[in-house]
């Protein structure tokens, strides 16, 4: 992919730092409801826990998680970091399709399931709801320190591309060398 424009990078940068750190937060708003609705001794507090919960899920979960991943793929794919050339970018582009699958087909059915419960005036505690934020916020603030300090260095790709384009430049300038060289005699 074509290297994105300064403009452009800087637009894509600026999206994808606000829908991941929106994502974290909304992932600990969950782990507080999830608190709450498991923790409370009142069948009211535990409803609107849950029924908060739920608006929350169907609402922002998908938007800020298929937002966070696309962004990040985009800013992979537009920059010298490259998808596949570090390893750090790479574990990051692994858990947070991981995370992303999980709150599909996990977290927001979980969620939905209590909500239904909680509608129906028998909102029984479940643990899973704050298991499943905790990890969520965890995984989040790994990502985070990933993207702040690029640990790891370069897969095997991105040690064979360097190594070329290391190869090609030494090349280039040897020719460039040997023209300036040719004209001085």
């Amino acid at each position: 992919m074509q290297q994105l424009s300064r403009p452009a990078r800087r637009a894509v940068l600026v999206l994808h730092l606000a829908v991941s750190v929106s994502w974290l937060g909304l992932t600990l708003g969950l782990l507080a409801l999830g608190i709450t609705g498991y923790t409370t001794g009142s069948p009211e507090t535990a409803t609107a826990a849950y029924r908060a919960m739920k608006i929350f899920s169907d609402w922002l979960v998908l938007p800020l998680a298929f937002g966070s991943l696309l962004s990040g793929w985009a800013l992979s794919l537009g920059t010298a970091w490259g998808l596949t050339l570090h390893r750090w970018v790479v574990v990051k582009f692994w858990l947070t399709l991981i995370t992303v699958l999980l709150s599909v087909f996990s977290l927001r059915p979980g969620i939905n399931r209590l909500a239904a419960e909680a509608a129906a005036g028998s909102p029984a505690p479940d643990v899973s709801l704050v298991i499943a934020p905790s990890v969520a916020t965890a995984t989040y603030l790994f990502l985070t320190a990933l993207s702040v300090l690029k640990p790891w260095g370069l897969t095997g790709r991105g040690r064979r591309l360097r190594a070329a384009r290391s190869t090609e430049a030494r090349t280039g300038r040897a020719r460039s060398n040997g023209i300036k060289d040719a004209g001085l005699h």
